[in-house]
């Protein structure tokens, strides 16, 4: 217990930095070895995905694999394929399928070439998935795109992966009708705050989708199983780093400018609606909840330059997240790669690691 005279001033100003300091985190990582920090695992993430109110949504029961292909188009070096799948009863999420066209079919009854899949969730913008397949609707759009590194799905599939871009909940065609009229960015304010109600959150609906497609396409004859990369930027790094905590399935989980210390970036700097998990702080710190991807490979990715993920507490953050992977015994598995510039992609380690560590499966 504290005794009073210890209590900082508490006000509108203070009220993060005070409270973070108080507040007991249930799951702050004290592990000494693999098996304590096993254990810990087993404890901590049923408690995360109840907080994403992931429960919530798999209360109303799981819908049927059903995709629908809605066209397809053959480029110069990949097939680009547009599907719709039924991630929950009633709901149909929009995304991209690229396939490289140098990769050998594979058949029925799992004769052919099996290739590792690359997800990429998105972030903030009302193109969505579009602008990670390398689409755009005007010169600005495609400056943006080019200049921040955001083609993500289509650098992928020409590594050699598979990659499905999905949109994401609140973004593009899946904003509320008023939004899309008024042709404003997201819906994510209202989506969020209506998640509330059902003790849902809209980075858990996000975290839903992506898994549900990680259901999908593991049972196609094309795809590895054992070799599933999620990467996306900003927004989409947030996904990426909740998925990858709370679905042990996939493989290599790579934030790009979302990495750091609930803290010191959505704790401190103003942020969408979409990034905040009711009671996060009282469960662990970011490094704790990336610590339930150990001890599968992860990389942060972020600009030294970001005003939104300031570049020290994703350092602090870092090396925090660090000292779990040396418990789990794989200190490689854990890199930050840190870049000149600010809020973007940045795609010059990530393919390299993704090479790596796919190598170890």
């Amino acid at each position: 217990m504290h005794n009073a005279d210890t209590y900082r001033k508490l006000n509108a100003d203070t009220y993060v930095d005070v409270l973070a300091e108080e507040v007991p985190r249930l799951f702050t990582f004290s592990a000494k070895d693999r098996r304590e920090a096993e254990e810990w695992q087993k404890a901590f993430r049923p408690a995360l995905i109840k907080a994403l109110g992931i429960e919530q949504i798999a209360n109303r029961g799981p819908a049927p694999l059903k995709a629908t292909c809605l066209s397809v188009e053959t480029l110069e070096d990949h097939v680009r394929e547009e599907w719709r799948l039924e991630t929950e009863p009633g709901f149909q999420l929009p995304f991209y399928l690229l396939k490289p066209l140098a990769a050998a079919p594979a058949q029925e009854g799992g004769a052919g070439k099996r290739l590792p899949l690359v997800i990429t969730p998105h972030g903030h913008g009302k193109l969505g998935k579009r602008t990670y397949v390398g689409l755009w609707d005007n010169e600005d759009d495609r400056q943006q795109m080019m200049s921040g590194e955001r083609d993500v799905a289509l650098q992928a599939v020409r590594e050699g992966y598979l990659a499905i871009a999905p949109d994401m909940r609140g973004f593009a065609g899946l904003r509320r009708t008023k939004e899309i009229n008024e042709d404003a960015n997201n819906s994510c304010r209202h989506l969020q705050m209506h998640a509330y109600l059902f003790g849902r959150t809209l980075v858990g609906e996000r975290v839903w989708d992506i898994m549900r497609l990680i259901d999908w396409a593991t049972a196609r004859p094309d795809v590895d199983a054992r070799k599933i990369v999620v990467t996306g930027n900003s927004g989409g790094g947030t996904v990426t780093l909740f998925a990858g905590a709370v679905d042990e399935r996939i493989t290599v989980s790579i934030p790009g400018s979302y990495f750091c210390t609930f803290q010191h970036s959505i704790g401190s700097v103003r942020h969408c609606e979409c990034n905040y998990v009711p009671g996060i702080m009282c469960l662990g710190e970011m490094y704790d909840v990336a610590g339930l991807i150990a001890p599968r490979p992860f990389m942060a990715v972020n600009g030294n330059q970001d005003r939104i993920f300031p570049i020290e507490a994703a350092r602090y953050a870092y090396f925090r997240l660090l000292e779990i992977y040396r418990v789990f015994g794989v200190p490689e598995r854990c890199r930050l790669s840190e870049n000149e510039g600010p809020h973007r992609y940045y795609k010059r380690d990530v393919w390299p690691f993704v090479r790596e560590m796919l190598a170890l499966v």
